[in-house]
C-alpha cells in the first residue's frame, strides 16, 4: 500500500471520529471502563500468582512454641527439630523479636503490645532442604511437645491460589460482558459512519475502488477508538501500581515476598492494554462492516 493511500486512510478515520461526536465518546468511554478493569485484574492476577509461587517455594517452617514454656523445654524442642530428616537449620526468634518485626513493617501502633501484653509466641524457624519437605516437617513438628502450631508456605499458597482463582473467574466473566458492550458500541459508531457515507462509498465503487480500500478507514477508526480508550486505564494502572508497590516494599523485608518490579512490568501491562483496545476496536469495525457494508 502506497504512503499516500495510508495517509488518506488515517486522515479519513480521524475525521470520522470527530464527525460522529458523542457516539465516538461513548465508544471510547466503554473501552476505557473495560480496559480499566482488565488492567486492574491483570495486575492483581499476575502478582497474586507470583506471591503464591514465592510462598509455595518457601523452604521454611514456622514452629510456634506454647506460651510460658521454660528455657529447658525450648532447648529440648530445638534439638528435636534439628534431628528431623531434611532439616538444615533451626533458628530461634523470641516473641519480642517477632513483635519488633511487625512494628518495623506495619507501624508503631503495634508497640502497645510490648512486654506482658505481647500476644505472640516464640518461634523456631526451621529450614528444609527443599520445598517438598516442608509439609512433612510441619506435620511432624506439630506433634512434638510444647508446640502450639506449625505453618509452612504451601498451606498459605493454596489459600492464595483459591482467592486468585475466585478473582479470576468473577473478573473474567464481568470483563467479557464489558468487552461485548465495548464491541457493540464501536460497531454502532462505525455503522453510523457507513450510513452517513453511503453516497461517497457508492461513488468510490463506480470509479473502481477495491473492497479493501473502502474497508480500511473504518477498520482504522475502530482501532483508533480502542487505542484512545486505553490511554486513561494505562495512566491509572501505572499510578496505582506504583503506590501499591511502594507500600508493599515497607513490609517486604519482614515477609520475604514481593510484587513484580515496576519496570518492565508496567511496560508489558501498558502494551497489553493498548493491544486489547486496538483488537476490540478492530473487531467492532469488522462486525459493523459485515452487517452494514455489503461489498
Amino acid at each position: 500500500m502506497k504512503t499516500e493511500v495510508i495517509k488518506r486512510h488515517i486522515s479519513d478515520s480521524l475525521k470520522s471520529l470527530r464527525r460522529n461526536g458523542w457516539m465516538s465518546v461513548a465508544a471510547v468511554s466503554a473501552v476505557t471502563v473495560t480496559l480499566l478493569l482488565v488492567g486492574i485484574f491483570m495486575a492483581i492476577l499476575f502478582n497474586g500468582n507470583r506471591i503464591s509461587q514465592q510462598v509455595e517455594n518457601d523452604v521454611q517452617v514456622r514452629v510456634y512454641v506454647d506460651r510460658n514454656v521454660n528455657q529447658k523445654k525450648k532447648d529440648k524442642l530445638r534439638k528435636e527439630l534439628k534431628d528431623l530428616s531434611s532439616v538444615t537449620k533451626v533458628t530461634y526468634r523470641s516473641k519480642s523479636t517477632e513483635l519488633n518485626t511487625i512494628v518495623s513493617g506495619y507501624g508503631s501502633q503495634w508497640k502497645m503490645f510490648k512486654g506482658d501484653e505481647n500476644p505472640l509466641n516464640d518461634v523456631f524457624i526451621v529450614e528444609t532442604k527443599s520445598p517438598s519437605a516442608t509439609m512433612r516437617i510441619a506435620k511432624k513438628a506439630a506433634k512434638l511437645d510444647n508446640v502450639s502450631d506449625a505453618s509452612y508456605g504451601g498451606r498459605t499458597a493454596r489459600k492464595l491460589f483459591k482467592y486468585v482463582d475466585g478473582v479470576r473467574n468473577w473478573g473474567l466473566g464481568f470483563t467479557v460482558l464489558l468487552l461485548f458492550l465495548a464491541v457493540f458500541l464501536i460497531s454502532n459508531t462505525i455503522r453510523i459512519t457507513i450510513l452517513s457515507r453511503r453516497e461517497e462509498i457508492g461513488v468510490m465503487r463506480l470509479v473502481g475502488a477495491t473492497n479493501s480500500y473502502i474497508r480500511w478507514p473504518f477498520l482504522l477508526e475502530g482501532a483508533w477508538t480502542g487505542l484512545l480508550g486505553s490511554i486513561i486505564p494505562m495512566v491509572f494502572v501505572d499510578i496505582a501500581y506504583k503506590v501499591a508497590y511502594n507500600a508493599m516494599n515497607i513490609s517486604e523485608a519482614s515477609n520475604g515476598f514481593s510484587l513484580y518490579p515496576v519496570m518492565p512490568f508496567l511496560v508489558w501491562i501498558d502494551l497489553l492494554l493498548a493491544v486489547i483496545g486496538i483488537v476490540i476496536g478492530a473487531i467492532g469495525s469488522v462486525v459493523s462492516m459485515r452487517r452494514f457494508l455489503k461489498i
